[in-house]
């Protein structure tokens, strides 16, 4: 198989997924889904089976995103430990792009202003063309978006660790030439908690959509607090 045809099984491996979860997991228990004040937790689940005083209990373990480390705009390593007990948005985007992007940076931007201040919520976004978009490049965009390294993070690395990062996350990803601008993906912002479990799939065009994921934010962050007491 070559490269293209695997990239191509991947991206519809992940729109798949993506519509799976989509429609499988509102309306669920309070277990694993939404309620009024908790959101659903994404992808595949497995239940595991354990002995506890002598009965046997189920527990759910639900889908997680793997360890990873990229680069950001400032050559800073961005891993799993970034984020760890975070809040965070990922999304997947290039510099380059002629099409959703612009919609996108302008719409994450509303998410970085409304959450600037708090230390508990990130942002990281994943350049899908790596060999453009170097730390250089990544730095002269961050300027023009005017925002601080600290808080929105955006990524380049390997491409193939980024292509299978998308799937992890559910977002078709991957070179398309015959795409305008060279690439195709999905314009998704997705909401993760500190267990890096997805939380939320919206859409990064529009202001609605991306309305929602701010309203959503504070439910993950009353839930960490819950978890502490």
């Amino acid at each position: 198989m070559n490269k293209r045809n695997k990239l191509s099984l991947k991206s519809g491996f992940a729109v798949a997924a993506f519509a799976l979860v989509a429609t499988s997991f509102y309306g669920c228990d309070s277990q694993g889904g939404s309620s009024a004040n908790t959101l659903p937790i994404y992808g595949e689940r497995e239940p595991v089976e354990r002995t506890v005083d002598g009965k046997t209990v189920t527990d759910t373990i639900y889908h997680q995103i793997p360890d990873f480390a990229f680069v950001d705009q400032d050559s800073q390593r961005v891993t799993q430990e970034t984020v760890a007990g975070k809040i965070y948005v990922t999304d997947f985007f290039f510099t380059t792009c002629p099409t959703i992007c612009p919609k996108m940076k302008s719409q994450m931007l509303r998410v970085y202003e409304a959450y600037k201040e708090n230390p508990d919520v990130l942002l990281l976004s994943h350049s899908i063309d790596p060999t453009h978009d170097t730390v250089a490049v990544l730095r002269d965009y961050a300027d023009r978006l005017g925002i601080e390294t600290q808080k929105w993070h955006l990524l380049t690395g390997d491409k193939d660790s980024i292509y299978d990062m998308a799937m992890q996350y559910l977002v078709p990803a991957q070179a398309d030439g015959g795409a305008e601008g060279g690439f195709t993906h999905g314009g998704h912002f997705i909401l993760m908690d500190g267990q890096r479990r997805i939380r939320g799939i919206y859409d990064g065009t529009k202001p609605e959509s991306v309305d929602k994921l701010i309203d959503d934010i504070p439910l993950l962050l009353n839930e960490k607090k819950d978890e502490k007491k």
